[in-house]
C-alpha cells in the first residue's frame, strides 16, 4: 500500500513538473507613455479657449499628462468646435490625440474624421489643428467628401471651415456638374 502511495505521489510530481516546463514566457512590450506620465486621467473633459473665449470642447477616454502638465497624450478623442458666439462648427474624432497648452496645437492620429455642420467630412490618418490661427492641416493622405463630390491628395492646409482649402500634392477628385438644357 505504501508503495502505491509513493508511486502515485511520484506521478503527481512528474506531471506537475512537466506542466511547469510547458509555460510560455511573459509577453514583453516596449516602453509606454504611462511610464513617463506625470498623471493619468480617465474620462477627460477640457474646454478649448482662445483669448478667454470658449472655442470648443475636448473629450477623451484617457489622458496622460506630460511636460509639467502642459501636454496631454489622449486616447479615443472627440472634439467639438464652436464659433466665438458658441454656434457649432464641427467635430473631430481620432483614435489618439496630442494637445499642447504651450503651443495650443491639437493633433489627431489614427482614422481621424473631421465633420462640419454643413455636411462636409474630411478623413485622414493625421490632422493638426492650430487653435491660435484656427488652421487645419496635414502632411499625409486625405479625402474630403461633400455629398457625391470628393477631393483627395497628400497634404493640405485650410481654415477651420474649409472655405480656404489648398491641396499640397497629388491632388484629384470627382464632382458632379449640372449642364443646362437648350
Amino acid at each position: 500500500m505504501r508503495r502505491i502511495a509513493l508511486f502515485l505521489g511520484a506521478c503527481v510530481v512528474v506531471a506537475l513538473g512537466g506542466a511547469c516546463r510547458d509555460s510560455k514566457p511573459p509577453v514583453v512590450s516596449g516602453p509606454s507613455v504611462a511610464d513617463s506620465a506625470d498623471q493619468m486621467l480617465i474620462g477627460v473633459h477640457y474646454v478649448l479657449t482662445t483669448n478667454g473665449v470658449a472655442r470648443g470642447q475636448l473629450n477623451a477616454d484617457t489622458a496622460y499628462v506630460l511636460d509639467d502638465q502642459t501636454r496631454f497624450d489622449l486616447r479615443h478623442t472627440h472634439v467639438t468646435f464652436t464659433t466665438e458666439t458658441g454656434a457649432p462648427q464641427g467635430t473631430m474624432d481620432g483614435n489618439r490625440g496630442m494637445y499642447s497648452q504651450r503651443t495650443q496645437i491639437l493633433e489627431g492620429w489614427g482614422d481621424v474624421v473631421v465633420r462640419l455642420v454643413d455636411g462636409r467630412m474630411l478623413k485622414s490618418p493625421h490632422v493638426t489643428y492650430n487653435q491660435i490661427t484656427h488652421r487645419i492641416s496635414s502632411d499625409t493622405s486625405y479625402t474630403l467628401v461633400r455629398g457625391a463630390d470628393s477631393q483627395y491628395g497628400i497634404g493640405f492646409e485650410s481654415n477651420q471651415t474649409f472655405t480656404s482649402f489648398r491641396c499640397l500634392r497629388q491632388c484629384g477628385g470627382k464632382t458632379s456638374v449640372l449642364i443646362p438644357e437648350r
